[in-house]
């Protein structure tokens, strides 16, 4: 892969407005229910397109995270309490919208003693009482490097355990401070061989990686067991936040696919505007 000054976004990320009725319905359920979604604390490109499909990608825990990754939207600070009726919140909201797949995240609590995962289990749960036939995908934190965490969202078995290793190891001081490249990969083989739910995870190009950082990348997610995989272009999302050092063409993610799928990762999704919940749906295996 070449490097270059990425100059003005080019035309394939360019998004279309918000709109539609069941934009306008999910966004009214949400302020009715007192609910979040990552597609609006993160600011998701996707997010008009996901709502008119009536999906979601759920932000658990409150919507201040307690690191400040630098590549991350979400507002860093102090949190706010745990909300015990939140999970019910939850099911009923995906209820209402008869949903058949539901995405739950959270920002990062490292000032829970498990980090939250208590609260991923609980709502896991909640849905499974809600929607009996639903899919459920957890997209969490690291926790640390918790074991008995993993085994709290274990528990409440979700059918998909997303952890995203949002980039290569080499840049993980600059862009993830306080995770750790290692961190992240043993949480995800820990998961695969501690149950049968599928594994999943995502990455951001355009920060500054090489191509033969990547393919390590991929070999590193396939033997954890690794099935699923998220690739997208970063977007910075002020100046406040690290600058995109490249614009990837979408040739480039199409090979960028076969190199992942090359290494032994089965479902691949790459395009530039690809998010780690984007059309979580097709992928539930």
């Amino acid at each position: 892969m070449t490097m270059n000054s990425p100059g003005r976004k080019p035309d394939w990320l360019r998004v279309k407005a918000f709109s539609g009725n069941r934009y306008d319905e999910v966004n009214q359920l949400l302020r009715k229910y007192h609910l979040n979604t990552v597609c609006q604390a993160a600011n998701c490109p996707n997010r008009g397109e996901c709502f008119n499909r009536g999906t979601a990608t759920f932000l658990i825990l409150g919507p201040t995270c307690t690191r400040n990754c630098r590549f991350c939207d979400v507002p860093s600070g102090i949190p706010t309490p745990v909300d015990p009726d939140e999970p019910s919140r939850v099911a009923a909201l995906s209820a209402e919208l008869h949903l058949k797949h539901v995405v739950i995240t959270s920002v990062t609590r490292d000032d829970l003693p498990d980090g939250g995962a208590g609260q991923f289990a609980s709502v896991v749960r909640e849905l499974r009482k809600a929607i009996p036939s639903v899919t459920v995908e957890v997209l969490t934190p690291d926790f640390r490097d918790q074991p008995v965490a993993a085994d709290i969202v274990i528990d409440g078995a979700p059918d998909i355990f997303n952890h995203n290793l949002e980039t290569v190891q080499r840049l993980y001081p600059e862009v993830r401070p306080g995770a750790d490249y290692l961190r992240s990969l043993e949480l995800l083989r820990y998961v695969r061989e501690h149950s049968d739910i599928v594994t999943k995870s995502g990455i951001m190009v355009g920060l500054g990686e090489m191509g033969a950082e990547l393919e390590e990348l991929f070999r590193d997610l396939s033997h954890t067991g690794v099935s699923n995989l998220t690739i997208g272009q970063y977007l910075s999302p002020s100046k406040e936040h690290l600058p995109v050092n490249r614009y990837l063409h979408p040739e480039e993610f199409d090979q960028l696919k076969e190199l992942a799928m090359q290494a032994g990762i089965k479902n691949v999704f790459s395009a530039p505007l690809v998010r780690s919940s984007y059309k979580a749906d097709l992928f539930t295996s």
